[in-house]
């Protein structure tokens, strides 16, 4: 029997969808995996079946169909503040998924460090050992208001071999914001150490109280070292699309272009015709995405305190990381998520699953989306109270 790959086993199958399929199981409402339960809007639904009836459906230039490039390379200057040539800097990708995967596939080399911020998106790690590098993990504290510490930033890009650095703002799970400052001091030492920043940025319009989404791409000294990544996911309510992209630097673009091609060939056609679409959506799109999220982020927060979870307020993103430990003083994360699904009917993703593979971390954190209707944060909020309110006193 052939064994399997080394590096294969270095981690695990994706908690997140795994969540999902537990909740599917048990008929619980899933609060676990980040895609809306309300459709994309209308203007999008028609430019697919559009795209489709014009014939838009053999396959697009590899590196995307020049019509969204144009779009996108317009949006990343007003948006973004970044200058892109569609034909020289812009790759179309299989979501923001394999933009990231691709990036790294095509510009570290095995045994380089990629350092990844903890908590952090289960697929980095395992997008770094894909391209044969080691991740090397950098927490951020929760005590200190998740702020990037100079210090240890310093220390891990001390290894001669650290030649990248993955960033996620708006964050998941956490909802941080990165701030300038913050963002300078990553792009000072990157330009210390000769490292390439790859940025997840899908969630730049997803903002709250006032925070302003930066694009460490637009930071000057960052131009040439970075790669932006973004797509039409979370923005569009698009998650099953698949359409995403990076820009970068020219040789940096030509490198991700080739290992896409190998990996994906080119992503769905006609669907990329209708995200140019909306990218026209007008600036009150934008506008009502962040007040309707608001909303939904109001609700779950008042819900998940009132029932007894310590809760980190999100700045950006659609994720509530909670702490569980005045509601289960016994249990893992991992017993108490799977618990909530079977016996609460409610879907959260085990906080272990955010950070290193066999850390102790996140161990009483519990991370769920508000990605949803209304009604069903409001039913997700009921089963929740009724599964682990505390009985009152008499």
């Amino acid at each position: 029997m052939p064994k399997t790959s080394d590096k294969a086993k270095l981690f695990t199958e994706s908690v997140i969808r795994g969540m999902t399929r537990l909740a599917t199981k048990y008929g619980a409402i899933n609060l676990a995996q980040g895609f809306p339960d309300f459709p994309c809007p209308q203007e999008l639904k028609d430019a697919a079946a559009k795209a489709i009836f014009e014939d838009y459906n053999q396959y697009s230039v590899t590196w995307g169909s020049p019509i969204l490039r144009e779009a996108i390379a317009a949006k990343a200057k007003r948006f973004n503040k970044i200058e892109a040539e569609p034909d020289e800097n812009i790759v179309i990708t299989c979501g923001t998924t394999e933009a990231m995967v691709a990036a790294q596939i095509a510009l570290i080399d095995p045994g380089d460090e990629v350092i990844v911020f903890s908590p952090h998106y289960e697929n980095y790690a395992p997008d770094a050992i894909i391209s044969g590098a080691r991740p090397v993990y950098l927490e951020l504290d929760e005590e200190q208001g998740f702020r990037v510490n100079e210090e240890k930033l310093k220390e891990a890009f001390s290894s001669p071999r650290a030649k990248g650095i993955v960033l996620c703002t708006p964050n998941n799970p956490i909802g941080k914001v990165f701030s300038r400052d913050e963002l300078k001091l990553i792009g000072d030492m990157c330009n210390d150490r000769d490292a390439i920043c790859f940025t997840d940025e899908i969630y730049e319009h997803i903002v709250y109280d006032g925070f302003e989404h930066v694009s460490i791409g637009s930071l000057p000294s960052m131009a040439d070292r970075t790669v932006t990544i973004s797509g039409f996911s979370k923005t569009f309510s698009v998650t099953g699309w698949r359409v995403g992209y990076t820009i970068a630097e020219f040789q940096l673009s030509n490198a991700i272009k080739k290992v896409h091609d190998f990996l994906t060939v080119g992503a769905p056609h006609p669907l990329q015709v209708a995200c140019a679409k909306a990218l026209t959506l007008p600036d009150s799109y934008y506008r009502e995405l962040k007040d309707e999220y608001d909303k939904r982020r109001n609700l779950l927060l008042s819900s998940l305190e009132s029932i007894g979870f310590r809760c980190v307020k999100p700045h950006g993103a659609y994720y509530i990381w909670c702490d569980f430990s005045e509601l289960d003083r016994e249990s893992g994360d991992v017993t108490f998520a799977e618990n909530l699904v079977r016996n609460g009917g409610v879907a959260g993703v085990p906080g272990s699953s955010f950070f290193m593979t066999g850390s102790t971390r996140g161990s009483k954190r519990i991370r769920f989306t508000f990605s949803k209707r209304l009604e069903t944060l409001e039913l997700a909020s009921r089963r929740l109270e009724n599964s682990l309110a505390k009985p009152r006193a008499a």
